[in-house]
């Protein structure tokens, strides 16, 4: 069970303007007032919360999936890049290990 905060004791150190120390103490009172209020929320309130943040996730999905296609054509392309190099490289290999072998 939970005491109900006094309208007198939130408003006093706001109103007092004592420094710091006043503001400490009402902190609690202001994470109570918020959390009633969060329970004051309709079915419909929370519903449309829910359906914004699935939203939300599809579309952040979606968009990590097209980054996810865009990079992987890239490292596709890469691959290529690379094995054509590669072969290019072992046919200069064994031009030169011809050329070597024939000058000997």
């Amino acid at each position: 069970m939970r005491v109900p905060d006094l309208g007198s004791e939130a408003a006093g150190p706001s109103n007092s303007g004592k420094g710091a120390g006043s503001g400490g103490g009402q902190e609690p009172t202001q994470l109570a007032a918020e959390g009633q209020r969060k329970r004051g929320k309709s079915q419909a309130e929370k519903e449309h919360k829910r359906l914004k943040r699935l939203l939300r996730n599809r579309v952040l999905a979606q968009q990590a999936r097209e980054l996810k296609m865009v990079y992987l054509t890239e490292l596709e392309l890469r691959v290529k890049d690379l094995e054509k190099k590669n072969s290019e490289l072992e046919e200069r290999l064994s031009t030169l290990q011809n050329e070597n072998q024939m000058l000997r």
